[in-house]
């Protein structure tokens, strides 16, 4: 059993587990940098403690400073959410050799499934099919190049580390190997320390659909169904669905088979994520194993109502599942779409700056997962995703409806966002029918981000001008209020003290 959580991570993710933790009657521990002191997950969770610095290398990933925080406040579990140290295999070996629950699998389970040449071995023993292409890294771009002339174009040269669409290139003729192997090489040293390739068969115009699997200690193992996530900019997901609106039935059942089957072969312990490709005719194959908690595992939640975090939680302290298979039964439809600070208009150029005013979706139905406030300074430090807006509806037509509507209702002055671009997005005809595939945005991304950006920008812009207006005249008038008259700090009234010794 566990009783007080370490949250490894910032933003929306921190605070989604540290609900988990209330929950299920957990304590919580936040850390955070100098940029995020004044973040909600600080604030939210029972102690805070500070790591010092602003960049990630210096604060979120650093497991030194992580695992001492752990130490300082007796903290027995670590969640990492995604991104920063959760698919570390050095993090989770770290926190078992420091006596702490990792919620997440094993390090060993990690080198298996997060190095993507390894994981496509053991999926293939595990009789789970996948893409036609090389089990070992290649050397160099002369035996990239005689893989790729072998199995035939087009090719993906893929980085054996990492994900997040770094160290990706496709490849269409032989003689433009060598170029693209140099810089997916490049990128993926740049971004993961390592610039080991391998060569895949290039599946053309496919859907990208992943299983939710969750198994624990005993012996017990489930699928929460599947996820759309075809619709991506450079092979990062834009907007998520739950279910697929177009795999077959018996596509879907062969595809949470094979990945319940795939995690179990490896001794799989978690929330895990089974991505795979499928070509039009159906056929499915093996892409990678996320072996974290997803981005979007929202949708999947709406739908299925089981709680992702919590399960994590309960097989971190050696519980049992909470639901067998029977249990699992899907109830509608559930659209995702991720918010980030950026500029659309402009190849999707971050944003920063303070949020000069905010005004939020909701209504039944509508679930917003964010850690934006009202005069918060939005910094270029971290990943541009500011929130995730999930949208459930009886079926796909009224969840579409609802997400738009949401969408509409949701104002963020101060900074660009990709609010305006998503609204376009699914507003098209093709993703109001279901007719797409991975290519979908790479082929129509001009059209989307020029249609309307600069009459949003301009809305955008006054909107913020008017805020600071009545802030300033806010401003005077609190001047002119004794303090007395105020009232004592809301922190004051409740008592409530961060581990550093101060209000917060």
């Amino acid at each position: 059993m566990i009783s007080k959580v370490l949250v490894a991570n910032r933003g929306e993710i921190a605070v989604r587990v540290i609900r988990a933790c209330r929950l299920l009657g957990l304590a919580s521990v936040a850390v955070f940098s100098d940029a995020d002191r004044r973040d909600p997950h600080v604030r939210m969770a029972d102690e805070a403690i500070a790591l010092g610095g602003t960049s990630p290398a210096d604060t979120y990933l650093s497991i030194e400073k992580v695992l001492n925080a752990a130490r300082r406040t007796g903290a027995d579990a670590v969640h990492p959410g995604y991104g920063f140290l959760s698919q570390s295999a050095e993090f989770s070996d770290a926190c078992a050799a420091a006596g702490l629950a990792f919620v997440g699998p094993s390090g060993d389970t990690m080198r298996k499934m997060g190095g993507k040449i390894v994981a496509r071995r053991e999926m293939q023993s595990a009789g789970v099919p996948v893409v036609p292409g090389t089990l070992d890294p290649s050397e160099d771009a002369a035996e990239a190049q005689r893989v790729a002339d072998e199995i035939g174009y087009p090719v993906m040269l893929k980085a054996v580390s990492g994900g997040g669409g770094k160290g990706i290139r496709r490849v269409t003729r032989s003689e433009d190997v060598a170029g693209a192997f140099e810089r997916a090489a490049s990128e993926a040293v740049t971004s993961f320390g390592d610039g080991s390739l391998y060569v895949e068969k290039c599946i053309d115009r496919p859907r990208h659909i992943e299983i939710q699997v969750l198994l624990d200690s005993h012996g017990n193992a489930v699928h929460l169904g599947e996820r759309e996530c075809s619709l991506q900019r450079r092979h990062q997901k834009i907007v998520e669905e739950c279910p697929s609106s177009w795999l077959p039935d018996e596509t879907r059942a062969a595809m949470a088979d094979a990945a319940v089957r795939g995690a179990a072969a490896v001794g799989y312990e978690n929330a895990g994520t089974v991505e795979f490709l499928v070509d039009q005719s159906g056929e499915f194959y093996f892409l990678e194993m996320n072996t974290r908690l997803q981005v979007e595992h929202t949708v999947t939640e709406m739908v299925y109502g089981v709680d992702i975090v919590a399960e994590q939680l309960r097989i971190a302290g050696g519980e049992a599942l909470s639901v067998t298979q029977a249990d699992v039964q899907r109830n509608g439809h559930a659209i995702e779409v991720r918010v980030c600070a950026e500029d659309p208009a402009h190849g999707f150029f971050p944003s920063s700056g303070r949020i000069e005013h905010l005004e939020l979706p909701g209504g039944p139905g509508v679930r917003l997962d964010t850690f934006l406030f009202e005069g918060q300074e939005v910094t270029l430090f971290y990943d541009s995703m500011v929130g995730k807006l999930i949208c459930w509806g009886e079926d796909r037509e009224a969840a579409l409806r609802r997400t738009r509507a949401a969408l509409r209702e949701f104002v963020v002055a101060g900074i660009s966002t990709t609010i305006p671009f998503t609204l376009r997005l699914l507003a098209e005809p093709e993703i109001v029918a279901g007719h797409y595939d991975t290519s979908y945005l790479d082929e129509h991304m001009e059209r989307l981000v020029g249609h309307g950006a600069g009459r949003h920008r301009l809305a955008a812009a006054v909107a913020a001008a008017l805020v600071h207006r009545e802030r300033a005249r806010e401003r005077v008038h609190r001047r002119a209020t004794p303090a007395a008259a105020r009232g004592p700090s809301p922190w004051v009234v409740h008592g409530r003290r961060n581990a550093m010794g101060g209000d917060r």
